[in-house]
Order: C-alpha cells, then sequence, then structure tokens
C-alpha cells in the first residue's frame, strides 16, 4: 500500500443540490460491543450504515452543504451523544483538562468561542493513483477524540485499492498498522488523534493516524463525518 508518493486527493468538483438519506437507526447498534472495541483497538464498525442505494446517492453529492441537511445533522447530533462516555472516560484516563457538554449544539457553541467555525465533514472522492496520505485532525482547541467514516462505493466493483488504514503508535514500539475491512454502506468510528491505553506500568497515550492506500482503479468515495471544526 503506497501512502507517501505525491498522487493526493483529487480536487473537489463543483456542487450541486441533492438531498441526503437517512442511515440506519444507531439505536440498532450494540453500543456496549462499540465502546468495548474502541478501547480496545482504537476503532468499531457499523456495519451497513447506509443501505447501498442509500450509499450510492450519498456519494452522488460533490460537497456537503454547510449547515448539513437534516438526515446528516441527526446523524452527528446523535454520533455525539453516544460517544459522548467514551470521549469523557478518555480525556479523564489522559488527564486531559477538557469538558464535553451533554449535547453537539453546546459544544459547537464551545467550538465557536475557541474560534473554530470551518466544517472538517467532507465528501472524499479518489480516482486511480489518488490517496489520503497519514492524518490527524487535532487542530485547535476543543478536538472530539472519535469521528466517523462510511465507504460509499463497492471494492472490487467501483474501485480497486483504497483500504483505509489506521496506524497507532505506542511509546518505545513501532508503529503498528491495522486495515479496517469496509465494504459498500459500511461505517466505522475511529480515534481521531490519541487514546488511552492501558499497560503494565498503567495509562499511557497511544497516538493514531488514518491514511486512504492508493486507488488503483476506478473512484473510491467516502464520507467523513467529523464532531468537531477546525480553526
Amino acid at each position: 500500500m503506497d501512502l507517501y508518493d505525491d498522487d493526493r486527493i483529487q480536487d473537489t468538483p463543483t456542487p450541486k443540490t441533492m438531498t441526503t438519506p437517512a442511515s440506519r437507526p444507531l439505536d440498532q447498534y450494540d453500543w456496549i460491543r462499540i465502546a468495548q472495541d474502541l478501547n480496545a483497538q482504537g476503532w468499531a464498525l457499523l456495519p451497513a450504515l447506509y443501505a447501498p442505494a442509500d450509499a450510492r446517492t450519498l456519494a452522488g453529492l460533490q460537497v456537503l452543504p454547510d449547515p448539513l441537511l437534516p438526515p446528516l445533522a441527526s446523524l452527528r447530533a446523535d454520533l455525539y451523544a453516544r460517544l459522548l462516555p467514551v470521549a469523557r472516560a478518555w480525556a479523564s484516563a489522559l488527564d486531559v483538562d477538557v469538558s464535553y457538554p451533554d449535547d453537539l449544539p453546546a459544544y459547537i457553541r464551545q467550538n465557536r468561542q475557541s474560534g473554530q467555525t470551518r466544517s472538517l465533514s467532507t465528501i472524499q472522492r479518489l480516482h486511480a493513483s489518488g490517496y489520503q496520505p497519514l492524518l490527524q485532525h487535532a487542530d485547535g482547541a476543543r478536538v472530539f477524540p472519535l469521528r466517523l467514516t462510511v465507504l460509499l462505493s463497492e471494492p472490487g466493483v467501483d474501485f480497486t485499492g483504497g483500504e483505509l488504514v489506521m496506524t497507532e503508535q505506542r511509546p518505545r514500539m513501532q508503529s503498528r498498522p491495522m486495515v479496517l475491512p469496509l465494504g459498500l454502506g459500511d461505517g466505522a468510528v475511529i480515534a481521531t488523534s490519541h487514546r488511552p491505553v492501558s499497560g503494565a506500568q498503567g495509562i499511557y497515550r497511544v497516538t493514531e493516524r488514518q491514511a486512504i492506500s492508493r486507488v488503483r482503479s476506478g473512484e473510491r468515495v467516502g464520507l467523513d463525518l467529523m464532531l468537531h471544526d477546525s480553526p
């Protein structure tokens, strides 16, 4: 998988008007298991978050509207509420001086007060030879430790290559790569930048980064739904 070459993400085309479909209700998932997966490995799958036809409809958006349309806005708010216990537990374990309000509108107001006004949520398109280098979304004083990514095209049919890769850097250890097994319409909640891990000497902080390997053919389309904004 090539993560560091020069052929990067293509320019975003001119937007077009389109409604956004609704996702599978989040209450249909096992959030105890999801929290366990996040604590154990820094990511958790949400299989079939979008039905195949709805995923392809969402992929037809060239850019996300700002503010988000109601189905995506509702998904974002519900996701924030369900991930809030994990975010608070991670902040406490890492002894981070940060507060997460009980609902997303209050948290976004904190973002605005901190000068974070630029939406990070996006529809990402990668064509043949395109890729996303390893990155984090950790700019600003208010950084939510988790985010959602959804695959909106079908591996092996719409594109080849383009695997979602996470790396985890633990103290005094080499980075550990992980390839997330996403299909059309599948979502994954992933760590944004850092998370706590229990070790023999107690809790320590690991650094998480994400990349998308080089697309070998076709077009890979994905949704990145962030729970904080950028300066």
